[in-house]
């Protein structure tokens, strides 16, 4: 779900024995309450992907920012554009309308084959992370158009495509990388 104001999406998955909406973790409760989610579905309910059209957005929504005094408190959230997010789930969605994991990793992994600083990296005794975070956010930067991403902001991109993914959004990718690790150690 994506609010006009909002710097954050709304992701929920929907619980199959109930069919009601289960907002993801890092979903704020202030901005996409549990009501929002199922009228969401309830207006889309039976309507198959393609055929539900584009977002139209009526009118001005109110944010409320928090106060000043809660924000030096806690320490800082991490915030992802919609339309960057926007931009990764258009680019791995596939013909059918879905958002499609396989075609993210065999990106990363054909990306990741072919850089010669991935190569280096390797060679170099990099440890996984380091590569994986290298990897994800140079096609993460190059997908949205922003350069000026962090490796925070790369990560809770990953974060909020995994809430989606039961079996974790870069599993093959990972397995991939490992693997050429072990190759270059042997």
């Amino acid at each position: 779900m994506i609010r006009e104001g909002a710097k954050q999406p709304g992701i929920s998955s929907i619980s199959k024995t109930s069919g009601e909406a289960i907002p993801a973790d890092n979903t704020p409760k202030k901005l996409y309450p549990q009501e929002a989610f199922n009228e969401a579905i309830a207006l889309t309910a039976g309507m198959p992907f393609k055929r539900q059209g584009s977002v139209q957005l009526k009118g001005k929504v109110a944010v409320e920012e928090p106060a000043e005094k809660e924000a030096e408190n806690e320490p800082e959230e991490v915030v992802v554009s919609s339309a960057e997010y926007l931009k990764l789930v258009e680019k791995y969605t596939d013909k059918s309308g879905k958002l499609s994991y396989d075609l993210l990793n065999k990106d990363m992994i054909k990306f990741a084959h072919s850089s010669s600083v991935v190569r280096k990296m390797i060679e170099g005794g990099a440890k996984p992370k380091e590569i994986k975070s290298y990897v994800t956010g140079t096609k993460f930067r190059n997908i949205t158009g922003n350069a000026e991403l962090t490796d925070a902001q790369v990560a809770k991109m990953i974060d909020l495509l995994d809430e989606v993914s039961p079996k974790g959004v870069l599993k093959e990718f990972n397995d991939e990388l490992r693997r050429k690790l072990r190759a270059q150690k042997d």
